[in-house]
């Protein structure tokens, strides 16, 4: 929690003094409208005395009265009647008593009052831009680490928990943070100051305000060892409540078509009621808590009159004074009663800060060195012995890869599942790192390039299309913000994409839905296609980017990609040996292993495999056979 303090900025800090200043005038404020209350009743008891003078007791108003029923009389007849300097006060005090020291007493109290609500706004409005500034900059901070995180982190910490973290989590540390700083200053200043006032007023009703003091705490810490606990898995709960409703929500499709739907709501139901009987336990602690509060506050009101009370009739104090110390008391418990809710809020609120911190701290395994390496070359591309290994694995998914490619050629990648085609071309641009050997792309060793840098020269079409929310014209510029709708035309007709993107309404205008699924997989993928070309890279990779075009498609995307990208790298990932006849490489790899390269000719003629995977799709005749 301190430490998210650190994301502060010096407005958050100014207003935190802001806070702490109106805070204690706030208090002043309370002090000063209890003395209000307490000179109002005063006053409004002495108007009583003047105009019903009877209700003095029999002594004084048969002198009262002796002296001819007139206040004035008994002023002037004060100093003779033997009375002690307080009684003699006392008398005077009623004899000068008007409605306009009730007023005056009135104004003072509503402005007290006004002065208190007034800081109490102030106070408020600051917690909440605190609050919220902090919540949104560290959901920014969260976003920005995410976006810079490899496979391997996402893996670590999975996409649902990543989810929660930047959502629930922010919320539970901005809404403690809204109450902390809302009474991190108020509550110790109103307590230490009315704890103050109270022994000044009363030692035997200062003890009943110490007692509810300590059974409040002693209640409230009870009740946090029980929630702390508790506190601590709640969001591990919420993390797979998400993670279930992600599934279901990503999986519609399949979930409908093996009639999946009960198995998934069972699973569903299994993570909601697991929440529910957590939540349902805070809820009854709380439950029973919040009436036992105010069970001991009225309980100790209670005490405070009867005491009080006892006290009035034995002439020690007066009603005034009780009526004050009533409403210092009550601020007291309130001040604690705050605090101590805090206190209960805030391990849940620490839980989450600890993830968020988690997030936050984790450094991505692949970053750009603090001294890159600008390349001379241009489309490049070298393996040099390349292997990788999974963190959690036992054996390479990759051993030994070694292959060259120049400016401008074609690079296929043909084998089968698992044989780490897509593992291969992730390493081009550092989706992942090599765990032996480099790869050079322009000359330069990958980890030694500005990965921004890297990125922007190569432009990567994943095997999964995926569209982001917006028009189409969003989605083509993703990786070149300032492109020309002619640009974007010039693109989508190299992707065979400027023909359905026409037919749509609104054109380049129109709306495309989350992940794309308003257009067929085949138009996502011509999309996808076309925001690779617009970023004009140096090396464009397709990691089995054809899969979902049809045939007479594929060989148009091929052709026109021949024809306006002549100078460009490219690297084809390919389940089909038509794709990938004409590239002027082919790897061929096998559980990991490069087992051959060379052309389409050369691999026919030496390659036993390569053979059998090409007669599996082609004949003899269709291969030259």
């Amino acid at each position: 929690m301190i430490r998210l303090l650190k994301r502060l900025n010096g407005i958050d800090w100014t207003l935190v003094v802001l806070i702490l200043a109106f805070s204690v005038l706030q208090v002043w404020c309370m002090m000063l409208l209890t003395d209000s209350i307490q000179d109002l009743i005063a006053s409004i008891t002495r108007i009583s005395y003047h105009n019903h003078p009877e209700n003095l007791g029999e002594g004084l108003y048969a002198m009262y009265m002796d002296l001819g029923g007139s206040w004035e009389a008994v002023k002037a007849a004060l100093p003779g009647l033997g009375l002690t300097p307080e009684a003699e006060a006392n008398v005077l005090a009623v004899a000068d008593a008007s409605t306009s020291e009730i007023w005056h007493n009135a104004l003072l109290l509503l402005a007290f009052a006004a002065g208190a609500t007034g800081c109490q706004v102030v106070t408020a409005f600051s917690a909440a831009k605190i609050s919220s500034s902090l919540a949104t900059r560290t959901r920014h901070d969260i976003i920005r680490a995410i976006d810079s995180f490899s496979l391997a982190e996402t893996n670590r910490f999975t996409a649902a928990s990543l989810v929660t973290r930047s959502t629930n989590d922010i919320n539970q540390v901005q809404f403690c943070y809204l109450f902390l700083f809302r009474t991190l200053f108020s509550v110790p200043v109103t307590a230490i100051w009315a704890i103050c006032k109270i022994q000044a007023s009363s030692f035997e009703l200062t003890w009943v305000t110490v007692i509810a003091v300590v059974l409040l705490v002693i209640g409230v810490g009870v009740t946090m060892g029980m929630l702390i606990p508790k506190f601590r898995i709640v969001q591990k709960h919420v993390d797979r409540l998400n993670l279930q409703t992600r599934e279901n929500v990503a999986g519609v499709r399949v979930i409908r078509a093996y009639n999946g739907e009960a198995f998934q709501e069972e699973k569903f139901d299994k993570a909601n009621k697991d929440l529910y009987k957590l939540n349902r336990y805070i809820g009854n602690i709380f439950a029973v808590m919040m009436p036992a509060m105010t069970l001991l506050m009225n309980g100790a009101s209670l005490a405070m009159y009867w005491i009080g009370a006892h006290l009035i009739n034995a002439g020690t104090v007066d009603y005034a004074t009780v009526a004050a110390f009533m409403m210092l008391s009550s601020q007291v418990i309130m001040a604690f009663l705050g605090l101590l809710f805090m206190l209960a809020f805030l391990p849940r609120a620490a839980v989450s800060a600890r993830r968020i911190n988690e997030v936050l701290d984790t450094k991505p395994s692949i970053a750009s060195p603090e001294a890159p390496v600008t390349p001379k070359e241009t489309g490049t591309i070298v393996f040099d012995d390349v292997c990788f290994r999974y963190a959690d694995g036992d054996n390479d998914a990759l051993s030994h890869i070694s292959f060259e490619a120049k400016k401008g050629d074609t690079i296929a990648v043909l084998g089968a599942t698992g044989s780490g085609k897509t593992t291969l071309v992730q390493m081009i641009d550092r989706m992942t790192d090599a765990t032996g050997g480099r790869i050079l792309v322009d000359g330069v060793d990958v980890r030694d390039q500005d990965l921004e840098s890297l990125r922007r020269r190569v432009g990567f079409v994943p095997q999964k299309a995926f569209l982001f929310k917006g028009t189409v014209a969003s989605n083509l510029r993703l990786g070149a913000e300032n492109a020309e709708l002619e640009e974007l035309k010039q693109a989508a007709e190299v992707a065979c994409a400027d023909s359905f993107i026409s037919e749509m309404e609104g054109g380049y205008d129109a709306a495309i839905a989350q992940g794309g699924t308003n257009v067929s997989g085949g138009q996502r993928q011509r999309l996808c296609i076309a925001r690779a070309i617009l970023t004009k890279p140096e090396i464009l990779v397709f990691d089995d980017s054809f899969s979902a075009l049809d045939f007479r498609t594929d060989r148009q995307v091929r052709e026109n990609l021949a024809k306006t990208l002549e100078g460009t790298t490219k690297v084809i990932v390919a389940q089909r040996i038509g794709t990938i006849m004409d590239a002027d490489q082919i790897l061929l790899l096998e559980n990991g292993e490069l087992a051959d390269k060379g052309t389409h000719k050369e691999l026919l003629a030496r390659s036993e495999l390569y053979r059998s995977i090409a007669l599996s799709q082609l004949t003899k005749e269709e291969l030259g056979l």
